[in-house]
């Protein structure tokens, strides 16, 4: 019989980012405001963790409604079709001598899936002054913005294009231990009892 830990994503202690290079000298920095994963773990280890994680495009923000609105449209995210960019875990590395770890999954935008490499900084584990169990992760990341059918661009009189394909992710993730389950229990079919 295996326990297996829910964790919850402590939504005020947490937060997905991203960075483009504009212009090929500066950065424009996003983040997405509205989030959520179902993350389940073998007792507590977390090299078992089995993640689903999933984003509402449209609280993509940069600081410039114009720009929100550009990305919100068919040249970038196209929200309209597409209104959730999801992951999902396959495997989880054990962590280096320096607390890193390699996440493994599969990145689904715009209809495409396609498997993706990040990096987890493991935080470690602490009980809150409540009393509550939190886990902290510090997780880090490029993709190819056109792998995803993200490829609008703009050619430079100077040579170049005005985006970079490479985009950079970064998130601070705090969860919270919601409990352990009995996924014996959790697996049996539910009997629905017929009104007579």
């Amino acid at each position: 019989m295996t326990n297996q830990t829910k964790w919850s994503i402590d939504q005020t202690h947490s937060a997905i980012d991203f960075k483009v290079k504009h212009l090929m000298i500066s950065n424009v920095k996003g983040a997405f405001k509205l989030f959520d994963a179902s993350i389940y773990t073998t007792l507590k280890d977390f090299t078992t963790a089995e993640i689903d994680l999933w984003i509402d495009v449209a609280s993509v923000t940069t600081g410039d409604a114009k720009r929100d609105e550009h990305l919100r449209g068919a040249d970038f995210f196209d929200v309209q079709k597409h209104k959730q960019i999801t992951f999902t875990s396959s495997t989880i590395g054990k962590s280096d001598k320096d607390g890193n770890r390699e996440l493994w999954g599969e990145l689904t935008m715009k209809g495409i899936t396609k498997n993706i490499k990040l990096n987890v900084q493991f935080g470690g584990i602490v009980n809150d002054p409540w009393g509550n169990e939190k886990a902290g992760f510090t997780i880090t990341g490029y993709i190819n913005r056109s792998d995803w059918g993200l490829s609008w661009n703009n050619a430079m009189e100077t040579g170049g294009f005005m985006l970079s394909d490479e985009v950079a992710i970064s998130c601070e993730v705090e969860l919270t231990n919601s409990g352990q389950k009995d996924l014996k229990m959790e697996l049996e079919p539910k009997v629905e009892k017929s009104i007579a």
